[in-house]
């Protein structure tokens, strides 16, 4: 299970002689080759890199996250600290696959500016392989920009400076005032019209490296296995972790929120060292709720980017919440292996364990595959099974299916349980492969469109075929285009 290596093969995590059979069979069917390829390289990508795009308020953040991802998403509103509830977006340039952190969300006027944005870009540089830093070009740098500046520098990660709101060229003097803040070039953009962007977008994915500098399982392989310990505010995150650790390695509070900064523990469990992330919110206020809701949605996307395993804790006395269902998808999202853990399990009495079954079927269905055990924090009940748990994860999470094996089960599943017909036409699952593992991600091959209900019946199979225990599975499906006719 220590094998941490990422195939650098252009055929996803296919052998050579996998790889030739499987276009054989592509071609017998009729399928554009490159079209093939296109696919197993798409789905075969492993971890891919982070960017983030860090600046101060009402300077462009979010309009320019829009621009890159291609469709509105991000919230935009002209006035500083909109809040929305995702961070995390995937990207595409010039051929390049990235995500995409944005940070454009919240200003916390009772901490001052100054130290609201500092604290942002600090998570986001964190999670981050690159920067994108974008500075008001009409206003210039600001004593603000420049407290952020340091912070990058002390971080080392390559930075593109995106000198924003230059939408004509006399404007293009104010971008090279910018110079002066020691970062190299300012690329004028305007992110509204989309001016400059592209020359930007190929600045950034030169940054980038080919995947994130955070190889899985450490810089070695064999290395400590990286846990994210994720839950909303008060869940029990730093009990947890304090009673792993059998010591106390982090501040526990009554508060919400007593955890500001990420502390990563090395911990030993069952013979084995873990890498622990704690990643509770932020000091908070409680007027400052919703802020603080934020800081911790953007701590919590940083730790997962940086894991291989989500333990999801859920204070099981208390009502699943949207914000314990945000957090499931976010994990499941970022394509981590997931465990279940229902903390304060020894306060509960039978009529609410009975109704906290019936919310885990309906609000938790999507993660029905995710191992769960039933723990205590404070008293350390049930414990010893969180590390059996992840180990179960961390094995579907890297389970990989020869094409062969696939096949022949993708075969029987389509002559039993044929996709119903749709317009006078039935479509087919000609074949598939698997392209990549953590998590698990197949590319099955059709003759015609294959609707959302048959997606999810065939994922259902092939988790009781295959096992796929504790992993989210990823399906893409390519339709063969008709004969004759142009891509």
């Amino acid at each position: 299970m220590n094998d941490h290596h990422i195939s650098d093969d252009e055929h996803g995590e296919l052998g050579e002689a996998e790889y030739a059979q499987f276009m054989e069979l592509a071609a017998e069917e009729g399928f554009d080759i490159d079209l093939v390829e296109d696919a197993i390289e798409e789905a075969g990508h492993g971890p891919l890199p982070v960017l983030a795009v860090v600046g101060r308020p009402n300077v462009g953040k979010s309009t320019l996250v829009n621009r890159i991802i291609g469709r509105r998403e991000a919230v935009v509103e002209d006035k500083p600290g909109v809040t929305r509830d995702r961070v995390t977006y995937e990207a595409e340039w010039a051929g390049r696959r990235f995500k995409l952190v944005d940070t454009g969300g919240w200003e916390q006027d009772v901490l001052g500016i100054d130290a609201s944005v500092a604290a942002q870009a600090e998570y986001a540089i964190e999670a981050a392989d690159a920067v994108v830093f974008v500075v008001d070009a009409v206003v210039g740098a600001t004593d603000t920009d420049a407290a952020v500046v340091r912070l990058l520098r002390k971080a080392g990660k390559p930075v593109v400076l995106c000198a924003n709101k230059v939408d004509g060229p006399s404007a293009e003097a104010d971008a090279a005032m910018l110079w002066s803040l020691g970062l190299g070039e300012p690329h004028p953009v305007s992110a509204l019209h989309g001016r400059g962007t592209g020359d930007m977008l190929d600045a950034v994915v030169d940054a980038l490296p080919d995947a994130p500098a955070q190889t899985f399982g450490g810089a070695a392989p064999g290395g400590p296995r990286r846990i994210a310990l994720i839950g909303r505010p008060n869940v029990g995150k730093s009990s947890l972790l304090n009673k792993v650790a059998r010591e106390d390695r982090v501040v526990v509070n009554e508060l919400a929120g007593t955890t500001r900064d990420p502390v990563d523990e090395l911990i030993e469990l069952g013979g084995v060292t873990w890498k622990f992330v704690d990643t509770a919110g932020i000091r908070k206020r409680v007027h400052l709720q919703q802020g603080a809701d934020y800081y911790a949605s953007l701590r919590t996307a940083a730790a997962v980017e940086k894991a291989e395993v989500a333990v999801i804790l859920i204070d099981a006395g208390e009502p699943i919440s949207v914000q314990d269902q945000r957090i499931v998808t976010m994990a499941v999202d970022a394509g981590r292996a997931v465990v279940v853990a229902y903390n304060k399990w020894d306060t509960l009495d039978e009529e609410r364990r009975y109704y906290l079954e019936r919310e885990i079927e309906t609000e938790l269905a999507q993660i029905s595959w995710a191992p769960r055990v039933n723990v205590s924090a404070t008293t350390g009940r049930h414990m010893e099974r969180l590390v059996p748990a992840i180990e179960t994860a961390l094995a579907g999470w890297e389970t990989r299916v020869p094409t062969g094996r696939l096949n022949s089960f993708l075969g029987e599943l389509v002559s039993a349980h044929p996709h119903p017909v749709r317009g006078g036409k039935q479509p087919r699952i000609l074949f598939g492969t698997q392209a990549g593992t953590k998590p698990p991600r197949f590319v099955l091959f059709a003759s015609g469109f294959i609707e959302h209900g048959y997606r999810r019946f065939v994922e259902r199979r092939l988790r009781e075929e295959f096992g796929f225990e504790g992993t989210p599975v990823k399906i893409s499906v390519r339709v063969r285009e008709k004969r004759g006719r142009k891509k």
